[in-house]
């Protein structure tokens, strides 16, 4: 099948978030055929360049989200009216009072608010296909004007109402950046109208999949290891209150559009999963299917866990504020007094500015903390805490940094799924771990769990383990039998790829593909319509019974692999009879692997 991959400041750019588990699927699927649709996020990535991408790549179209010329499109009268038709109707269920949210739970007013947003939603994104684009239109004084007026509305929520010009030109902006995928030139029949169907592996580059199920009716797999919407919240907190109440309403209205839309979400722990099902998931859409990790790299460490030093603790990964690494520097003065041969290795890199802050910040506080003390007059003394990167002559590999300590811990605020714990559960290491995101579900009680910003009890965690060998040892044998058993990458493809046979065997016929040969392409018909025999009318059922015989038409019956097309074109995808007999006679479903199944 031919499958559309959705990416937002990801794959396939060096730098991009999730990159390497969007590889190791596209890898691991070698019978699909995949299309990759990037959107960047700056220039840098950019320019960074690409990872080598495999055969199973047919084409890689990009396009950035960080800048956007005007487009330089003059519309007409009429299309000005309608942009500012549903650009009023957007800002109206955005500045309304509440959040835009999923109107199977609440009022019959919510749930006209959240049409009037899906239905604004659409028609700027016809209005952008006709036009040829979007973007002159959204920085226009029409659109500030459109929220101003939005704003001063009755029923308008009271942070709204108090938006000032700085806030709208705020908002307006946002929202221009948010809208810019309306105005890309993907969405042809040639383009995502003609994959089988679109992953988006983030909420954020769902958009675009959206638009494909809208003009072409291609399925719509979402998957999110961190919720957009509540990456959102974590991030919009030194805005004004105009502009956070504003951006929360139209970002809520874009995830419970496209949970809606979505044919399955396959959240990445139980922690998403809760997020979703709070803004608007269906609980039989979702399945959760745990992100995949190469255990091959880290085998050698897993299988020889004695050689690790009993007095060395090992942190991993990002440098940034969020793991609070601060909270770690306390705690392990707290160690020191108990175990003063201990040491504390920081293995990491900083992420961006913010981090490199940060990690200066560290290291001044860490010689504050322990201050240098020499064995004698002529030596050099050496402090206990060490801040280092992979890639250098002592940590050569993630597995160099896992084995050079016994007990690895981490310290987070803020953690969606844990992929540093993972490897070092890989690595057969005990660990102690803040209870955080999707610590609590990956553990699984296979390490110790502390709360966060409590240095305390982190250090009782590490002391503990430091002078109980036997019981580090069982933690970490523990630890990596249960992640070989649900963190590998052969669960996750095999998870994918059940879910795709789902997808498309329950999506009804949108076009008919031919290979060299003439022959009919798998999967560009659903499962029903190979089923052997005639479709028969119901009148014709009848006269066989003995029914009338005015009852019979006179058309003879139609084979239903001749038929299916007509039917998918007369009812659209998702609905009418075809759909309906795939669920009642079950031919249409699909062998789906029990961790693809969970929840459903």
């Amino acid at each position: 099948m031919r499958i559309a991959l959705l990416t937002e400041g990801g794959y396939p750019y060096v730098n991009g978030d999730a990159g390497l588990w969007c590889d190791r699927l596209v890898r691991g699927l070698r019978r699909h055929e995949f299309d990759v649709y990037a959107l960047s996020r700056s220039r840098r990535q950019e320019d960074e360049g690409r990872i080598p991408l495999p055969p199973q790549v047919a084409r890689v179209r990009t396009a950035p989200l960080w800048t956007a010329e005007d487009d330089g499109v003059l519309y007409g009268r009429r299309a000005r009216r309608r942009f500012a038709e549903c650009y009023d109707a957007l800002a109206s269920a955005v500045c309304a009072a509440g959040p835009v949210g999923a109107p199977a739970e609440s009022s019959a007013t919510e749930a006209d608010r959240f049409s009037t947003f899906a239905d604004a939603l659409y028609g700027l994104a016809e209005l952008a296909r006709d036009e040829g684009g979007l973007v002159g239109a959204l920085r226009s004084e029409t659109a500030v004007r459109a929220l101003e007026r939005a704003c001063r509305a009755p029923g308008a929520d009271r942070a709204a109402r108090e938006a000032r010009v700085p806030d709208l030109l705020a908002v307006a902006a946002h929202l221009e950046r948010a809208l810019r995928p309306l105005s890309l030139d993907w969405y042809e029949d040639d383009g995502l109208g003609a994959a089988d169907l679109c992953h988006a592996t983030s909420g954020a580059a769902a958009l675009p999949g959206l638009l494909a199920g809208h003009f072409h009716g291609v399925p719509l797999l979402v998957t999110e290891y961190g919720v957009q919407l509540r990456s959102h919240y974590l991030t919009a907190g030194e805005a004004p209150p105009a502009v956070r109440s504003l951006l929360a309403a139209f970002h809520g209205g874009l995830a419970a559009e496209t949970y809606r839309r979505a044919a399955v979400i396959t959240p990445g722990n139980t922690h998403a999963r809760r997020w979703q099902e709070r803004c608007g998931a269906d609980r039989a859409k979702l399945r959760t299917v745990y992100p995949g990790m190469d255990a091959g790299p880290f085998a050698e460490v897993g299988e020889a866990p004695e050689d690790a030093d009993p007095d060395t603790l090992v942190w991993v990964g990002r440098v940034e504020p969020a793991k609070d690494i601060v909270s770690l520097l306390h705690a392990f003065a707290e160690v020191r007094k108990e175990e003063p041969r201990a040491r504390l290795r920081v293995v990491g890199a900083p992420a961006g500015p913010e981090g490199e802050a940060y990690l200066g910040h560290c290291r001044v506080l860490a010689a504050q903390l322990f201050p240098d003390e020499a064995d004698g007059p002529h030596s050099v003394g050496a402090n206990p805490v060490s801040f280092e990167e992979i890639g250098g002559p002592e940590l050569p590999t993630p597995a160099d940094a896992y084995a050079s300590g016994a007990v690895v811990v981490l310290s987070s605020v803020v953690e969606g799924f844990p992929v540093s714990l993972v490897e070092a559960m890989l690595c057969g290491r005990a660990t102690v771990s803040t209870d955080v995101g999707a610590v609590v579900e990956v553990i699984g009680g296979t390490g110790l769990v502390v709360p966060p910003r409590n240095p305390r009890a982190l250090a009782e965690a590490c002391v503990a383990l430091m002078r109980d060998p036997e019981r580090r040892e069982r933690l970490g044998a523990a630890a990596r039998a249960r992640a070989l058993e649900l963190f590998t990458v052969e669960q996750n493809v095999a998870a994918f790829h059940g879910i795709y046979l789902e997808i498309v065997s329950h999506t009804p016929v949108r076009r008919v593909v031919l290979d060299d040969a003439g022959d009919p392409l798998p999967f560009a018909a659903p499962a029903e319509s190979h089923v052997p025999g005639r479709w028969t009318d119901p009148t014709a059922r009848l006269v066989a019974r003995g029914g009338p015989g005015w009852a019979m038409p006179d058309a003879a019956p139609v084979p239903v692999a001749a038929a299916a097309p007509a039917r998918a074109r007369a009812f659209g995808p998702g609905s009418g009879p075809g759909s309906a007999r795939a669920s009642a006679s079950g031919s249409a479903s699909a062998s789906v692997p029990a961790s693809a199944r969970e929840g459903a």
